[in-house]
């Protein structure tokens, strides 16, 4: 390794590790989930959302693309102004902010300038944790949001880069929301949250998204008549749609943060695992970012 590669690398370990400073501040954790359109955040990580804001601490939902494509008799920016409608009722269910960038559904490229955007979004809520998902799933947009994340996560302490905005001065951890895809490489539960307590709140908040859950997606996955007609009904039958046994890595990372007898009560619960493009946090500052952790 000459010199100039190895400033490089301390300088990159520099940064990461400046996440030491954030073990020491007593302001509440500020929680950013991207997702590609307008329902991903909230299934990805809604239960884990409600626990944050219930304790105080600051969360927004980004959705990267305006979900303009997403169903199968509208489009456009009819449909689009419907799916900002339901996320923000989605929003106030969650207790969350809710942004939607202005990028079409089904186009999503991972280039420069909606980089630029994801940027300055986590740098104006200053974040101390992004979720995303990975960069490997059956949807493009979903993959592209992964790989546009993992491109801001270096980023954004970069002064030169959307100088107008000022550079985050620690970097976040990022964390992916959970995935069943094994190729490339399987998905590592490295951080369990126990969302039993909340499961049917998460369920409200999802229900406010009609267009996906009752239309949309039945209607893709061939189950449309299965959606009930009566809305008292459907939310009941979404709440039974959700609800999946654990798997056995799950329930072995909630008795890493819970212990066996917590844990071994647990219904449900979202997982996460660490990008190692972000910080890199230790057990001490996972507990103190999750402040749900163990209750």
């Amino acid at each position: 390794m000459n010199l100039k590669n190895l400033f490089a690398h301390f300088f990159v370990l520099g940064f990461l590790s400046i996440q030491l400073h954030a073990q020491t501040s007593s302001q509440p954790v500020r929680v950013i989930v991207i997702g590609a359109h307008p329902d991903d955040c909230d299934l990805d990580a809604g239960g884990t959302a409600i626990l944050f804001s219930q304790m105080g601490c600051a969360v927004k939902f980004l959705s990267v693309t305006n979900g303009d494509a997403g169903h199968q008799t509208e489009g456009g920016g009819a449909l689009a102004k419907r799916r900002a409608a339901e996320a923000k009722e989605a929003g106030k269910r969650f207790g969350v902010a809710y942004d939607i960038l202005d990028n079409h559904d089904g186009e999503l490229e991972p280039g420069l300038a909606v980089r630029l955007q994801i940027i300055r979004k986590i740098r104006e809520w200053n974040a101390d944790i992004v979720i995303a998902p990975r960069p490997n799933d059956y949807h493009p947009d979903h993959r592209y949001t992964g790989v546009l994340v993992q491109d801001a996560a270096y980023m954004v302490g970069v002064p030169n880069v959307v100088p107008d905005v000022a550079p985050l001065k620690k970097n976040p951890v990022f964390l992916y929301s959970y995935d069943h895809f094994k190729k490339p490489n399987l998905f590592t539960p490295d951080i369990a949250v126990d969302i039993t307590a909340v499961y049917d709140k998460k369920i409200y908040a999802l229900d406010a998204h009609i267009s996906q859950f009752y239309e949309w997606l039945p209607w893709i996955g061939g189950y449309a008549d299965q959606v009930p007609a009566a809305a008292t009904d459907r939310i009941k039958w979404l709440a039974t749609w959700y609800d999946r046994p654990l798997q056995p890595e799950v329930k072995t990372a909630l008795e890493k943060y819970y212990g066996k007898q917590k844990a071994a009560t647990a219904k449900y619960a979202e997982v996460f695992e660490i990008c190692e493009y972000g910080a890199q946090p230790d057990e001490k500052t996972i507990k103190r970012l999750f402040p749900m952790l163990g209750k």
